[in-house]
């Protein structure tokens, strides 16, 4: 039997929506007991004085990015498992946009081998930078839905259900409403949880920012707002036809949050989030051409900034994904406009999410534990269990105050796409719980 006693560490539990100081005992993956003063514990139990720590839920990512099969050059599962542990993340979500696409049960079934591969169930990480989980996070698979390069062809839903995918969604948006209806008329019996990047390529066009006074200043092309609104609103429309719940990806626009708000004042089933460096950075970030800032879809303008953060406050926008995308060196290695989109994320994330939303009052601590552990939980159907006496302990336990530099030393990704590199950071992940 193992047990263990955190003492006096600060508790923010979403799925109860409480935020307090407590003793929680911890004996073989359950929690025993959450009380202010624990005093009867088992003989050898390790106790732990947590003051001035936070122990959350598990966080869990909706969508990101693994290199293996085809790129395990930028990340193998087994350091994006190893990353996100480290980053505090007990669920991790990847997308389907691998060599070869997750298009049939074969491909499902060669990550199911590969989990069992990094060991048991039972188990968490330990410490500081020698941080290494004894067993990974939960792995979530999204099943493409479709497979040819054309985007034309349906994947068999069915097969891929049965395989164990927890949802389907595709890497690049599907511009093609017609069939766009037909996915929504096929996959609502499987009561699948349905991913969908909305974004008009036409009117993107080569741009590369969001189109804006920041687009004209700096001389990079404009992505204009209405490339990903025009989408929204169609997409809105087709969920109103059909009545399947549909997961907006990426939103990143102001505009997106009225008509997400919209629709859902209207009872429609949506769901939606954006990524971490959304709510964190905007169009001014860009003056550094940084090709680690060119994103997909791109940084908003400072009032997308404002939105997306009231947004996330109040639930229009339900979560925060990471969208971790790694890229080596030498393809980030060029030209803003010419960089691959897409940067690293899952062990920076919680730190610079906290130490610039929490601790500047922007958000409780309660919001944003909810945008990356609760409702994310909610969106893949999915459920989480609260910290409370008799539940599984999927757990994350965080310093805010600990020190630590982003570099190859300390970051368990194989990639160092980040606009962070090189400097230091306030806030690490100490340990993870997973059941």
């Amino acid at each position: 039997m193992t047990s263990e006693l955190l003492q006096q560490v600060r508790i923010i539990d979403p799925v109860s929506g409480t935020d307090q100081v407590a003793d929680v005992l911890i004996e073989d993956g359950y929690i025993q007991s959450v009380n202010n003063n624990i005093s009867d514990v088992p003989q050898d139990t390790y106790i732990q004085d947590c003051s001035g720590l936070v122990l959350g839920t598990g966080l869990i990512d909706l969508y990101s990015h693994s290199g293996e099969p085809g790129f395990e050059e930028r990340e193998t599962l087994c350091s994006l498992l190893k990353a996100a542990a480290a980053g505090g993340f007990t669920r991790i979500s990847i997308l389907p946009d691998t060599s070869p696409v997750v298009d049939n049960p074969a491909v499902v079934a060669q990550f199911w081998e590969k989990m069992r591969e990094q060991g048991g169930k039972k188990g968490h990480g330990g410490q500081g930078s020698n941080f290494s989980p004894l067993s990974p996070p939960h792995l979530n698979i999204w099943g493409a839905i479709t497979f040819d390069v054309a985007g034309k062809q349906m994947t068999e839903f069915a097969d891929l259900a049965v395989a164990g995918v927890v949802g389907f969604a595709d890497g690049q948006p599907l511009e093609n409403t017609a069939l766009v209806r037909r996915v929504l008329e096929y996959l609502q019996p499987l009561g699948k949880p349905v991913a969908l990047w909305c974004c008009d390529r036409q009117l993107k066009s080569n741009g590369v920012m969001r189109e804006g006074p920041d687009s004209l200043r700096f001389g990079l092309p404009g992505n204009p707002a209405t490339s990903e609104t025009s989408a929204i609103a169609a997409l809105i429309e087709l969920v109103a036809a059909t009545e399947t719940p549909v997961h907006i990806m990426r939103v990143s626009t102001a505009r997106s949050v009225e008509l997400i708000a919209s629709a859902k004042s209207q009872g429609l089933p949506i769901t939606a989030s954006t990524t971490w460096m959304h709510v964190l950075l905007d169009t001014e970030s860009l003056k550094s051409y940084n090709p680690n800032l060119n994103l997909d879809p791109p940084l908003g303008n400072p009032s997308d900034l404002l939105a997306l953060r009231q947004a996330v406050r109040t639930g229009i926008v339900d979560a925060i994904a990471i969208d971790h995308a790694p890229y080596t060196y030498e393809e980030k290695t060029v030209a803003f406009a010419e960089a691959p989109p897409g940067a690293i994320g899952l062990e920076l994330a919680l730190p610079l999410l906290w130490q610039h939303l929490v601790e500047t009052g922007e958000f409780s601590a309660l919001q944003l534990w909810q945008a990356l552990s609760s409702r994310p939980a909610e969106c893949l159907k999915q459920n989480l269990s609260a910290i409370a006496p008799g539940q599984k302990a999927e757990l994350t336990l965080f310093d805010p105050q600990q020190s630590w530099k982003v570099d190859r030393q300390n970051l368990r990704t194989l990639s160092q796409n980040t606009p962070w590199l090189g400097q230091q950071l306030t806030g690490r992940v100490v340990k993870i719980w997973i059941p």
